[in-house]
């Protein structure tokens, strides 16, 4: 018999779907499948843009849909960074996800790290050394993740609009928050940040906080300088009116989601209480559905067999400079609990 895999390197939802998603499905009407999702006499993008729209107040000819964040983060990376007279410059964090990269170096963009530093048990942006490398390169764009994966440190509005008002208005600053729903449920910041930065594209989706990876719906809120890259990804004749109508249950049912969110929590604080009396440990503070671990490196191969033997993945990193240090996502507290017991047992050898 197959043993069965637990994925926690991947960020996936270990908790299941709202109810509300099963009463969509069982009562969706087939019929709509027939239609397009775009309202062409009421000029609507989407069923789903439209609602957005509506919950932050945001006009929907300022809305961006697409399959999943990552859709939208790499049609951004790509049409910013191609043709004539630019660059090709791209900033990103130096300990981010390794997606960024990559998607730049589809279009032969150069990738430029910006520093994150250690500061006790938790990551932070380096302010002044950012504004510095903003004025040197003068960047086609700037990605900032808030919260950044791995690291779990996240900005406040306060920080952002500081780190904005340092960067020219001729670059794109593109801000991955995939996860900033653990952070923070306000949203009432990303208007005013529209309204003040319109070289601003905010990015977010439905797979991490809302657990539906699989579901791939994302979208994005964007400043009206980027006019044109509205054009370029609209999908003219909608999108997918299940999605959408799962997309707009979803958002109605964040207090479910919520709940599992303060589980997280909980269970963020057993991880810290647990690991961090060990030898060598050190578990930084996140915001996200994930937590960086750092631990011995020479337990590295038995922790691999040990987990291994148990049936879960866990992210060991291989990048320079934290190359120590392992990302766990966040599982169901019984997850959870086995994994600090897993690792308390190879310490204990």
């Amino acid at each position: 018999m197959e043993k069965k895999i637990t994925y926690l390197d991947r960020n996936e939802y270990n908790y299941g779907p709202c109810p509300a998603i099963e009463e969509v499905i069982k009562n969706f009407n087939p019929n709509n499948l027939c239609f397009y999702s775009r309202t062409y006499d009421e000029g609507k993008k989407s069923i789903f843009s439209a609602y957005l729209s509506d919950i932050y107040n945001i006009p929907e000819n300022q809305v961006i849909l697409g399959y999943g964040g990552e859709d939208i983060l790499k049609q951004a990376v790509h049409y910013f960074l191609s043709g004539k007279g630019k660059q090709k410059t791209l900033l990103i964090p130096k300990f981010s996800w390794w997606y960024y990269k990559s998607i730049a170096d589809e279009v032969e963009g150069r990738s430029i790290f910006y520093p994150l530093y250690e500061d006790g048990d938790t990551f932070k942006y380096d302010f002044e050394i950012m504004k510095k490398m903003f004025h040197q390169e003068n960047p086609d764009m700037v990605l900032i993740a808030s919260p950044n994966n791995p690291t779990g440190n996240s900005l406040t509005s306060e920080e952002l609009y500081d780190i904005l008002s340092s960067i020219s208005p001729s670059t794109v600053v593109v801000i991955d928050e995939a996860y900033a729903s653990f952070a923070n449920q306000d949203t009432s910041y990303i208007k005013p940040l529209l309204e003040k930065f319109p070289n601003l594209l905010i990015i977010r989706t439905l797979s991490k906080f809302y657990g539906l990876p699989g579901l791939r719906l994302g979208f994005a809120f964007m400043g009206t300088a980027l006019t044109k890259f509205l054009n370029y990804s609209t999908r003219y004749l909608g999108y997918n009116r299940l999605s959408e109508e799962i997309g707009i249950a979803v958002l109605k049912s964040t207090d479910y989601y919520q709940q599992v969110a303060n589980q997280m929590g909980e269970d963020r604080k057993m991880y810290m209480k647990e690991l961090n009396n060990l030898p060598g440990f050190k578990v930084y503070q996140s915001q996200a559905n994930f937590i960086l671990v750092k631990y011995p490196i020479e337990l590295k191969k038995a922790f691999q067999e040990a987990f291994e033997q148990k049936g879960y993945l866990i992210k060991f990193m291989n990048e320079p400079d934290i190359n120590t240090h392992m990302r766990i996502t966040l599982g169901r507290h019984e997850q959870n609990v086995e994994v600090i017991n897993t690792i308390k047992e190879v310490v204990s050898r």
